[in-house]
C-alpha cells in the first residue's frame, strides 16, 4: 500500500475525507457518503482489505521521528501534509489496539464567502474591530472552510495583523492587505491557552482560534473579545442557542452571571451550519445565523435563551434565520431533496 497514491486518489476524486483502518479496504467519503476505494476506482488497483503493516508502512512515509514519539505517547495525532499542491489534515489514532489514519483533503484555492453561500450580513461583521464571531455545527460541516473565507475576506480587505492558532494549519494564507501569522499546535504553541495568553504580544487586531476545546480557551477568547479584537472560533455545538448554553455553562455557576452580560454585549454572531446532500450532486450548507441586537442582547443577560428562537424567526429582515427555515427555502429552491429537508427539520410539518 502506497499512501500518497490514496491521497492522491482522494484528491482526484474530489473526496473530503480518506479513511484506512486494519481489516477493510481503503475508504472514501465522497459527497457526505463512505463508499469503498474500488467501488470508484475500478479498472486501476485491486485494493484488498488493510494489515497492521501497510498502517505501519504509513507512519515511515508521514511522520517524522518527533511525530512518532508524541503518537506513541499520546495515542492521537494531527498534522499538516501536503502533497504537490494539496494539503491535508491527517489524524492518526488507534482502535482494538491497531493503527488508523483519516486524513481531510484541503483544497488548495482559498474560499471566499460568496463561494460557499455566505449571507451578505457575514463580510459587514468581518469589518468590526471587535467581538466575538462563532461558527458552530457537528465535525465536517465545513467550519474550518467557513473560518479561513472569513480570514481571506478579511485578508483581501482589511489592513490588519492577523494571527490563526489551529490544528493543524489547513489552508496557507499569503498576505495581502494584512499581514497573517498562522500558529500550529505542536510546533508553534503548546496549546490554544497558552497560545492565547501570549498573543496580546503579538499586536493582533483578529484573532482566529480553530477550535475552543476547554474553560481556559473561552476564557481567553472572551477577554480578546472584550479588549478590542475581533475574535473568530469554532464550537462543537448543534445550533446557536445551544452554544450560547455551552459557554455559560463552561464557568463556575459563581460567574455565570457575570459571563452573560460579556457575551451580551461581545458575541457579535453565531453561525451554525450542516453540509447536506445537493439534489444533482455534492452538498450545499444549510445555515442559522443568530446576529446580537438589543432584544438578542437582552434575552442572553436575562439568561432567557429559549426565547432566542422566537427573535430569529421574525428578524429574518436583519439577517437572522433558522435552521428550519434555511431548510425550506432550499427545498423550495430545488436545492435539497423533501427527504433530506424532513430528515433534518425540527418541525417537519414545516413542508
Amino acid at each position: 500500500m502506497n499512501v500518497k497514491t490514496l491521497l492522491k486518489i482522494a484528491t482526484d476524486k474530489k473526496a473530503s475525507d480518506l479513511h484506512l483502518l486494519v481489516g477493510q479496504v481503503p475508504i472514501l467519503r465522497i459527497d457526505g457518503n463512505l463508499v469503498a476505494i474500488n467501488s470508484v476506482w475500478p479498472g486501476k488497483e485491486y485494493y484488498e482489505p488493510l494489515t497492521e503493516t501497510d498502517l505501519s508502512s504509513s507512519l515511515d512515509t508521514l511522520l517524522n521521528k518527533e511525530q512518532k514519539i508524541r503518537l506513541l505517547e499520546e495515542k492521537d495525532l494531527d498534522f499538516g501534509y501536503s502533497i504537490e499542491n494539496t494539503r491535508f489534515r491527517i489524524n492518526f489514532s488507534y482502535e482494538k489496539g491497531h493503527l488508523k489514519l483519516v486524513a481531510r483533503v484541503i483544497e488548495e484555492k482559498k474560499p471566499t464567502l460568496d463561494e460557499i453561500g455566505m449571507p451578505e450580513t457575514i463580510k459587514n461583521l468581518l469589518q468590526a474591530h471587535q467581538g466575538l464571531v462563532l461558527v458552530t455545527g457537528p465535525t465536517g460541516c465545513g467550519k474550518s472552510t467557513t473560518l479561513a473565507a472569513m480570514i481571506n475576506y478579511i485578508n483581501s480587505t482589511r489592513s490588519c495583523n492577523i494571527v490563526t492558532l489551529e490544528d493543524p494549519v489547513e489552508f496557507i494564507f499569503t498576505a495581502d492587505k494584512s499581514i497573517i501569522s498562522q500558529r500550529q499546535l505542536g510546533t508553534d504553541m503548546i496549546s490554544f491557552a497558552s497560545g492565547l495568553k501570549y498573543v496580546l504580544r503579538q499586536d493582533p487586531n483578529v484573532i482566529m482560534i480553530g477550535e475552543m476545546r476547554d474553560f481556559e480557551t473561552i476564557s481567553a477568547a472572551i477577554t480578546l473579545a472584550e479588549t478590542g479584537h475581533l475574535v473568530l472560533a469554532t464550537l462543537h455545538t448543534f445550533n446557536a442557542i445551544q452554544t450560547i448554553d455551552r459557554i455559560i455553562d463552561t464557568f463556575p455557576p459563581n460567574q455565570q452571571t457575570q459571563v452573560k452580560s460579556q457575551i451580551s454585549m461581545l458575541l457579535n454572531a453565531v453561525i451554525s451550519q450542516r453540509l447536506l446532500p445537493r439534489v444533482g450532486g455534492g452538498r450545499v450548507a444549510v445555515r442559522e445565523l443568530l446576529l446580537r441586537n438589543p432584544a438578542v442582547s437582552n434575552l442572553i443577560r436575562e439568561g432567557k435563551l429559549a426565547q432566542l428562537k422566537s427573535v430569529m424567526e421574525t428578524t429574518k429582515s436583519e439577517g437572522m434565520i433558522t435552521l428550519d427555515h434555511h431548510l425550506k427555502d432550499l427545498y423550495k429552491q430545488g436545492v435539497i431533496s423533501e427527504e433530506t429537508a424532513r430528515a433534518y427539520l425540527e418541525d417537519p410539518d414545516m413542508i
